[in-house]
């Protein structure tokens, strides 16, 4: 950025809210010379506080910036007050550590997390100087790159991502830039070097597949228009966590950030097989970083950043297979230090009483359990495999180790639910609370809150339900009143989303390229910032379908036959097909199916080679 420039950007932080925001310049932030090194700009769809607790955007800032031949900056969605600065200022969207422009990038790449943030991917290419579409960029432009759980249906953004990586990010982003890095060195074209990233595994170049469609709108073909261009794409694995790149130093964020703590992944992927958990089946097979190697990055990152929190982190805690032996070891060691130990995603029927006590020993956190449904039918159905005796055991257990604080995770709108399955969650408040009570009053701690929190479902690619319909916006509706009814009991408090953007994530995640036009329009129409609710415009999203001749339903509330091809099947996770019929006609008998670290189960990922338990 030029002295001139600079001075404006000066001016302007002065009146935005929050300027830490942009400043750059943290702790442990890695600032590297441009000359003779590939570029890359890790763009956050979303605001600076949340970017900074994102554990994924840590690993890859690590996993770049130690190749000497590469560089890592980052860059963040900003407010509405910093992007009205800038656009008015003619200063363009920058990144935090060389303050660069993002079109000077060799690539920008964007985490996909959550499909409400894909306006914010707009608003950041457009603040940053670069084309919107990949056919608009020119050859100079930086190559627009993207992975994260959403991309494995990249279909939506097909338009706008030049390339997606689909798995494991670690080893895969160093070869493609590598490949972007060596093709410009060699003067390829842009087309060419899109080719050369096809060849890279698990990297889907959408330009080089073409697809067609029945009247009906469903899917009819989806086409390579060249020979180099894999069908499918087979994603990339991460088979070592011990050798796999860990951040040892992170950036400390000047304001604060959502969660501010040392993030410890023990673990990646999950055995369990709940049907709509779609990260259950992308990141299969479970695999393991050892205590060794845990200790030895928890040590490394509180000298580095000095939090007082850490948390162990991974689909299924409870489920690691030396969860009491790591917990023992890491409180020997910050026991002194005051460092507390949090344990999200806890199972309700695993180790849970040895791992609260020693987790309680410096402070207590809120306990967070997830039975999903409120009656045991409804858990077979979604094979949530804990039953109503797993979680009043659990809480009575917390309850006796001083805990007062717990938080209850729900879905409503889950296939086959009923009222009574709705009701169920109430009830199972209710024996929640008694739990509480029936304790001796000197024997619990003051001030019991149990909070009762329920999502929308939404039918999520390479899961059994991927072929299940939402409910309508008024059935979620009355359910959401029905509950809110039976939810008026002492020390409960219920919370519920919005149904709204559920019904439009339902509409991306299992949209096909046709929804990018829906998207590029509903941007033009003024929505970004879409998971925030004071910014989110509904009416404004149903005009851009209106507008583009498309209907939500087709996407939301359609139930999807058995032999219909999927826009998302351009990807092979592993997990088959055939596994995920099977088990969504399980679902609708209401037959569990067990762990697969029980005895294997036949979902297909025996046909990667080494990645199954023995």
């Amino acid at each position: 950025m030029n002295p001139e420039m600079n001075q404006r950007l000066e001016a302007l932080l002065e009146t935005v809210q929050r300027p830490a925001r942009y400043t750059g310049g943290e702790v442990n932030a890695v600032k590297k010379d441009w000359a003779g090194r590939t570029t890359f700009c890790f763009a956050f769809p979303d605001t600076y506080e949340v970017a900074m607790s994102h554990l994924g955007m840590k690993v890859l800032y690590e996993a770049v910036n130690r190749e000497d031949d590469l560089l890592c900056e980052r860059a963040m969605m900003p407010w509405v007050d910093m992007m009205a600065g800038l656009k008015e200022q003619g200063i363009p969207l920058f990144s935090l550590e060389s303050h660069r422009p993002l079109r000077d990038f060799d690539a920008v790449g964007f985490t996909l997390q959550y499909e409400m943030s894909y306006t914010n991917i707009l608003a950041m290419l457009d603040l940053g100087g670069i084309p919107l579409e990949g056919r608009q960029r020119p050859p100079e432009a930086p190559f627009v790159i993207a992975g994260g759980p959403c991309a494995f249906n990249p279909e939506p953004l097909a338009p706008i991502i030049d390339a997606f990586l689909l798995g494991d990010g670690e080893t895969a982003t160093l070869e493609m830039l590598r490949v972007i890095g060596q093709g410009r060195a060699a003067g390829l074209s842009r087309e060419d070097i899109l080719v050369n990233l096809a060849g890279v595994p698990g990297v889907y170049v959408p330009s080089l597949y073409e697809a067609s469609y029945h009247e009906d709108g469903s899917l009819a073909a989806f086409t390579p228009l060249m020979p180099q261009a894999p069908l499918p794409i087979r994603k990339r694995l991460e088979l070592d966590l011990d050798a796999a790149a860990f951040p040892q130093r992170t950036p400390l964020p000047f304001s604060e950030a959502v969660h501010d703590r040392i993030v410890l992944e023990i673990m990646r992927g999950c055995t369990r097989g709940c049907r709509f958990c779609q990260a259950g089946m992308l990141y299969r097979p479970v695999r393991e970083r050892s205590p060794e190697k845990l200790l030895e990055l928890a040590k490394g990152l509180f000298e580095a950043t000095g939090y007082e929190e850490m948390s162990l982190s991974s689909l299924s805690t409870g489920d690691y297979s030396q969860l009491l032996g790591l917990i023992g070891s890491l409180n020997a060691c910050f026991m002194d230090q005051r460092v507390s130990l949090s344990l999200p995603s806890l199972r309700i029927d695993n180790q849970l009483q040895e791992a609260l006590v020693d987790t309680a020993r410096v402070k207590k956190s809120g306990l967070t359990l997830a039975p999903e449904a409120g009656s045991q039918r409804l858990r077979d159905v979604i094979n949530k495999g804990v039953t109503e005796e797993d979680l009043l055991r659990s809480v009575t257990e917390a309850f006796e180790q001083g805990w007062s604080s717990v938080k209850l995770y729900f879905m409503i709108g889950l296939p086959t639910e009923t009222d009574e399955d709705l009701l169920g969650i109430a009830d199972l408040a209710r024996k929640v609370v008694a739990c509480y009570y029936a304790l001796p009053k000197e024997k619990r701690a003051r001030g019991l809150k149990v909070v009762v929190s329920a999502s929308t479902f939404v039918p999520k690619p390479f899961t059994p339900f991927q072929w299940a319909a939402q409910d309508s916006l008024d059935d979620i509706r009355r359910k959401q009143a029905l509950l809110r009814e039976a939810l008026k009991i002492r020390g409960v408090t219920f919370n519920w989303h919005d149904p709204q953007t559920s019904f439009l994530e339902a509409c991306f995640a299992r949209g096909d390229r046709r929804l990018a036009k829906v998207l590029l329009r509903a941007y033009a129409l003024g929505c970004l910032l879409d998971g925030w609710s004071e910014h989110f415009n509904y009416q404004a999203w149903l005009q851009a379908f209106r507008d583009t001749g498309l209907d939500p339903a087709l996407y939301a509330n359609r139930v999807r036959g058995k032999g219909e091809l999927l826009p998302w099947e351009l990807a092979d996770i592993g997990v088959t097909r055939a596994f995920l019929w099977r088990e969504h006609e399980r679902a609708l008998a209401g037959q569990v199916t067990p762990d697969c670290r029980l005895g294997c189960e036949g979902c297909g990922l025996r046909r990667f080679d080494g990645v199954c338990l023995p």
